[in-house]
């Protein structure tokens, strides 16, 4: 079994390199492919990052409840399969379009984080549930630095260097899933497979009928939304401020990472202990709320590096919430509903990366009325206390 865990952990650990990996190495292999400034490269950033976002809100419901049919292990392994194939191609691409293709592609392998956080969810006690999804939350922190880390380091020998890493790393976890993950899914929480509830539509619809589960919802986006400001602005944001080399731009993004991994494996224990989930929750997004806002105005590199890792500390708001919804739901459900919160999650990197980058191209294109290149980490600012007052109003279970 802890094997299994092991090979959970590299998954999620995997989905969140792929997003990571392309950070550092994007400004430059998007103006190498396509020509043009830092204000342009920024906002085709965002269009690949919002095709990733979409593919996996499309597919993350489906995959999920296709998991609650035939099985955790079957769906994880395919997913796994494919996206080392689409590393590959991706390796290879020189041209936007190539890459606009392999990140619609990646976005459909990666959406298998929901079938992980099921199959979590299958293992734990209710009373276990938040700190397990936390563990696996470490694993998307972990993927977060090494993505940024073989990004940044491997990019000096080219942009496209990374990916045939990481197609390498997704090939030895899809074999060691083969020989250590087990089936959770059994006869008795098998659920026939329907279509109308594997849209994300028709899955929305289904678990919002749930007691308590929309409020929740609603704050976890606003929520993903802010938070993605990080893997959508960082990379433009240092380089135009403290201009920062992209080695500079993969070891800051590897601290906040190893922090966010620090925070969610460990330190999430201690504070649902003390605090509960509902209170766990509002202090991360208090906490993020001032992180946010110090990021906006700082004009010191040293003092930017510093607050990274103290920014991770509000990393415990998503398991939180995820043990909060997973106790309102039945146990043949749970891909379902893993499967509709990373729709979710998805549906805040369509709008984020888009949203963020219009932000930062508004404020830091030639002409622009006021030049302020924090001005979407103050978006975010709002955004998570507009969260905080959501979450505060609502009952407690």
């Amino acid at each position: 079994m802890r094997l299994t865990i092991v090979f959970l952990w590299m998954t999620v650990m995997l989905d969140a390199l792929g997003i990571g990996l392309v950070m550092p190495i994007m400004p430059d292999l998007i103006r190498d492919v396509e020509g043009g400034d830092l204000s342009q490269a920024a906002i085709w950033g965002g269009v690949l990052s919002t095709v990733f976002a979409v593919m996996q809100f499309l597919f993350s419901p489906m995959l999920g409840s296709l998991s609650d049919r035939i099985g955790r292990r079957p769906v994880m392994l395919t997913s796994l399969f494919a996206m080392a194939l689409v590393y590959l191609g991706m390796a290879v691409a020189h041209s936007i379009w190539i890459l606009l293709i392999g990140r619609i592609l990646s976005g459909i392998t990666a959406a298998t984080h929901s079938t992980a956080n099921a199959y979590i969810a299958d293992i734990s006690a209710p009373e276990h549930k938040a700190r397990n999804f936390g563990l696996l939350g470490a694993g998307f922190g972990v993927g977060f630095v090494l993505g940024p880390l073989i990004g940044g380091f491997l990019g000096e020998f080219g942009p496209r260097a990374p990916f045939y890493v990481a197609a390498l790393l997704v090939g030895l976890n899809f074999l060691l899933g083969i020989v250590v993950m087990s089936e959770t899914v059994t006869d008795e929480t098998r659920r026939p497979f329907d279509l109308r509830r594997a849209n994300p539509l028709g899955a929305f619809k289904q678990v919002s009928r749930l007691p308590g589960i929309t409020p929740l919802m609603v704050v976890y986006f606003i929520y993903s939304v802010a938070l993605y400001v990080y893997p959508a602005i960082w990379a433009y944001f240092t380089q135009l401020r403290f201009d920062w080399s992209t080695q500079m731009v993969g070891l800051s993004l590897a601290l906040f990472g190893i922090s966010m991994a620090a925070v969610q494996g460990g330190l999430i224990g201690v504070l649902l202990r003390r605090f509960g989930e509902r209170k766990t929750a509002l202090y991360g997004q208090l906490f993020d709320a001032v992180a946010f806002a110090a990021i906006a105005f700082v004009t010191n590199s040293t003092l930017a590096l510093i607050l990274t890792p103290i920014a991770a500390l509000g990393a415990v708001v998503s398991p939180a919430l995820q043990g909060m919804m997973s106790r309102r739901v039945a146990d043949d459900a749970q891909g379902e509903l893993q499967g509709v919160l990373t729709s979710v999650h998805a549906l805040s990197m369509i709008c984020s990366p888009l949203m963020m980058a219009a932000v930062f191209a508004l404020f830091t294109r030639e002409g622009a009325p006021v030049f302020f290149p924090g001005a979407p980490f103050l978006l975010s600012m709002v955004l998570v206390l507009i969260g905080s007052v959501l979450l505060a109003r609502t009952k407690p279970s």
